[in-house]
């Protein structure tokens, strides 16, 4: 899915690719760095990974910034009120956002993961779990996705076959760069 904010000039924000794949007793989320702006790179280190609350839960974003930022911090408190439960914090984060006028304008899709449980979450209330163990969202996320499924089945771990599949989607698409945050959690 690619994502577009209109800039004042009449450009468009684009970009990004996270990816999570899990695999053995690890689960990674990795995102590139490049925020764009028609056809600019305005950034190239921009870090859309990152652990939440108190480090179990990690997430990344995909869209506007800005947006992404008030999602991490609603998501964030949704799981302190459910005591860690990220499907039941994602549930009714997505309620949330689907109802809330203030939300619902919201331009950004999250990629959130713990130790048990990975989902896509959607501006459109949708709570999506994965059946393979590989989440991919953003411009270059079917070139992840596609290259994330065809590895899952060699001699790599999880955050080897993220950032293979993340080298390739970065080939491809213009809107992302090989400039990777990785989060990994590992099972217990």
């Amino acid at each position: 899915m690619t994502e577009q904010r209109k800039a004042e000039n009449g450009s468009s924000w684009r970009g990004t690719t996270i990816i999570s794949v899990r695999k053995g007793d690890k689960v990674v989320i990795a995102g590139d760095g490049q925020v764009s702006l028609g056809d600019t790179v305005i950034k190239a280190n921009a870090r859309k990974v990152r652990a939440l609350g108190d480090g179990s839960v990690v997430a990344g974003f995909a869209g506007s910034t800005a947006d992404a930022f008030a999602l991490f911090e609603r998501l964030e408190g949704k799981l302190e009120r459910y005591n860690g439960q990220l499907l039941r914090a994602c549930v009714e984060m997505a309620k949330d956002w689907r109802t809330d006028r203030y939300l619902r304008r919201l331009e950004a899709m999250m990629i959130v993961v713990d130790k048990e449980v990975s989902l896509v979450l959607t501006g459109n209330g949708d709570v999506l779990e994965s059946a393979d163990g590989i989440l991919a969202i953003g411009s270059g996320g079917n070139y992840a996705l596609a290259a994330a499924r065809a590895l899952l089945d060699q001699d790599l771990d999880a955050e080897q076959v993220a950032r293979k599949a993340m080298g390739i989607a970065s080939d491809i698409c213009v809107y992302t760069n090989n400039n990777l945050t990785v989060e990994i959690l590992e099972a217990k």
